[in-house]
């Protein structure tokens, strides 16, 4: 269903819930079921990288709303969780010349399968010492071996958490991450930046849960129409 159609179908659809002649006798139901359809076809594929050892820590609560909102969205979303996954840093042995098999057999093996048609790729992150965990780092690293194949148009999401509130100190993960997509050619789709929060549940008790939530559910493909 090409995205004329949809709009048209997606329209019909809300005139049929203010109760418009629109629709001119047609169910509903199947109005919705239509729109249901149309939501699946024009949804990404996302891929979550978080990069947190604690399971309940500040920065994957925060990817934990960010995928429920991308879901409820329609979008399609697979999680990496770095910190307990096995991942061999790259030791820049070059084997895979920058577009080849890796010489480590890892999980790292996961991300390859869904980065290369992902269309969005979140990158979640606690700040470890003014930088990103190594965990999420050595994933990205790692990045190395399939560089000719993520070198095509995507977008990318970053959410972030650290424990003081400098903005200075925000600097050298923001600009890493300025740099990465600048260097793939990626399209920022968004970032939420954390500060005060440390210890786990802090996130809890500020508005960013919601703000993550938005975020994923705002998400639409590169050239759709925001409906």
């Amino acid at each position: 269903m090409n995205r004329r159609n949809f709009i048209r179908t997606s329209l019909m659809a809300t005139a049929a819930a203010a109760g418009s002649p629109l629709l001119h006798g047609a169910p509903l139901s199947l109005s919705r079921a239509a729109a249901a359809e149309n939501a699946k076809e024009l949804g990404m594929k996302i891929l979550v990288l978080t990069g947190s050892p604690r399971k309940h820590g500040n920065s994957n609560t925060l990817a934990d709303h960010f995928i429920r909102g991308a879901k409820d969205s329609g979008h399609e979303v697979v999680r990496f969780d770095a910190a307990h996954k096995n991942v061999h840093p790259c030791t820049a042995c070059n084997s895979c010349g920058m577009n080849g098999p890796c010489v480590f057999d890892d999980d790292f093996s996961f991300v390859r399968e869904h980065i290369i048609n992902a269309d969005l790729v979140t990158f979640v992150t606690p700040m470890y010492y003014f930088g990103i965990s190594s965990q999420l780092k050595a994933v990205i690293d790692r990045f190395y071996a399939i560089n000719g194949s993520i070198h095509v148009k995507k977008q990318a999401v970053l959410l972030m958490t650290y424990a003081n509130d400098s903005k200075k100190d925000e600097s050298p993960i923001l600009s890493h991450y300025d740099t990465l997509l600048n260097y793939l050619g990626w399209e920022d789709a968004g970032r939420i930046v954390v500060p005060g929060v440390w210890l786990e549940g802090s996130i809890n008790r500020t508005p960013f849960l919601e703000h993550a939530y938005r975020l994923g559910r705002g998400l639409h493909r590169q050239g759709d129409p925001v409906l």
